[in-house]
This record gives structure tokens, sequence and C-alpha cells, in this order.
């Protein structure tokens, strides 16, 4: 199975990153899938213009890109908090993919407040349905990030660790039950 990380913050020195190189190495470490990161900061997509439903349709520096999301099994979605939603950057990048239809999403926000971008993730969940995705309804909410992973995604505090641990087992349970379902 093909799971790719969307790292969706677009600036340059984004903690929410931290969460999604976590995630990268967790999973990579306690599954046999392969695991890709897709981050936003790596594509100027511009504005929507054009939905690349084949590689074949795709302009060429974007074929990579769509070689990933069109093969892409399920996908957990890493952002910040932005005025009580996801990343513009996040929608404008699946907004040029077809829907994703049952394939299973984790939501995983994140924020240097106290709240840990939960309003992100509520906008989130009601994002995954219109892409026909199904979201997995264990969520990810990480406040404090900047104590919580270092720069290069490793956990500094192991008191976050319950959260991190069921975050990914519930995910990849419904992950591998739609896949194996597929028809």
């Amino acid at each position: 199975m093909n799971i790719e990380i969307i790292s969706g913050s677009p600036r340059t020195a984004s903690v929410t990153h931290r969460l999604a190189l976590f995630l990268e190495k967790e999973l990579k470490q306690k599954t046999t899938h392969n695991i890709g990161m897709i981050d936003v900061r790596d594509w100027d997509l511009g504005l929507l213009n054009n939905v690349f439903s084949t590689v074949a349709t795709t302009p060429d520096k974007f074929k990579p890109l769509a070689e990933r999301m069109l093969a892409a099994n399920a996908f957990i979605i890493v952002t910040p908090e932005y005025n009580g939603s996801y990343t513009p950057a996040l929608q404008n990048l699946l907004d040029h993919f077809p829907k994703q239809s049952r394939k299973a999403f984790g939501i995983a926000t994140a924020s240097v407040g106290a709240l840990g971008g939960s309003r992100s993730s509520q906008q989130a969940l009601l994002l995954v349905p219109a892409l026909f995705g199904i979201a997995s309804p264990q969520l990810l909410i990480t406040p404090t990030i900047d104590k919580k992973f270092d720069a290069e995604g490793n956990l500094i505090d192991e008191s976050f660790r319950k959260a991190t641990d069921l975050f990914i087992h519930e995910f990849i349970w419904l992950a591998e039950s739609i896949h194996t379902k597929d028809i």
C-alpha cells in the first residue's frame, strides 16, 4: 500500500513540518507500506487552472507529483491552523487532482498554541468527504508543537507518545481495511 503524508504548511521554517517528519519516520518503522512525503513547499502549482486526472495529461514539471498522488492508497494530511482552517496551499494541492474515492485520510494538526490546530481539524473533517475520502476518526491534535518535536521531527516530549501511537494505529487499521476491500 502507498501512503503519502502531505505536509501542508507553506512556511519556510514550518514547525508543523516537524510532525510530518515524525509521522514519516514512525510509519516507516512500524509498517511495511511504502511511505512518501509530499511537501506543499516543493510544488509551485499556482492557482487551480487544470485538474491532473492522469499522469499523461499532467504538465511535465508536475508528473512526479501526479504519479504519487494518483498511486496513493491513503493520505495523512498535516496542517497548521490558518484563520480557523487548514492552509490554502493544502487545499490548492488537493484541488489539482481528482476525487480520492475510497481512500483513507488521517488528519494531523499542529500549533505552537494550546489548541493545537483543533479548528483546522474540524475543517479538514469537512474536506475529506468532499474528496470522497474516508477520514479516520482518531485525529492527532498537537498543541505546543515546538515543545513536542525538534526540527528533525524527533519526539522530545515522551508524554505525547500515546497520542501519536494511537493515531498511527487507528489510521493504519482504517487504511488497510479499506485497501483490502478495494474493488
